[in-house]
């Protein structure tokens, strides 16, 4: 991304298990904290919440995501509908986990708000359950789906080269 005087670089929560990145918007765009803003993310386009411009010049690599634009109301609207969708969907994802035998427990259900995937929070480590997890959605045509382990310390990471069912970018997101 361009790191150059015209771009500005802000700290912004989003995700509903919430994660912190530098992102990068046009200079001309008039933001303060507390703002809603729509982040293009590794997850693809979710609502986040604006923290902090970044007074030091941020290097290249260190700048993860773009701010889109500041968050319309039928952004607000989208989210709102897509969080009730999500509270429905998880009873029902609860029920697939234990019809699939799988030994993990279900956290949060989240939409990126295009509703394009849907994010699985799930507690455990990165490992079989999870992989299977992932595998038995794409399987049973669910959509796009992407599997976020979660353990007592927050997110479970998963390193760039990925390896197994890993997408790299974050969960074991098996995405068909």
């Amino acid at each position: 991304m361009d790191n150059s005087a015209s771009r500005l670089v802000y700290l912004v929560r989003y995700g509903t298990t919430p994660e912190v990145a530098r992102c990068v918007v046009d200079a001309g765009v008039a933001l303060t904290r507390g703002n809603a803003v729509v982040v293009q993310t590794h997850r693809g386009e979710q609502l986040g919440t604006l923290l902090e411009r970044e007074r030091s010049v941020a290097a290249v690599d260190e700048i993860e995501f773009e701010i889109l634009r500041r968050a319309s109301d039928a952004d607000l609207l989208q989210a709102q509908q897509s969080r009730q969708r999500c509270e429905q969907a998880f009873g029902v994802w609860t029920q697939r986990i234990t019809d699939w035998e799988l030994q993990i427990e279900l956290l949060d259900v989240e939409e990126t708000i295009d509703g394009q995937k849907t994010i699985l929070y799930v507690l455990c480590e990165r490992g079989p359950d999870s992989t299977k997890l992932a595998l038995q959605a794409a399987a049973a045509g669910l959509g796009l789906i992407e599997v976020q382990p979660v353990s007592a310390e927050g997110l479970v990471v998963i390193a760039p080269s990925g390896g197994g069912c890993g997408t790299g970018g974050g969960g074991c997101g098996c995405e068909h």
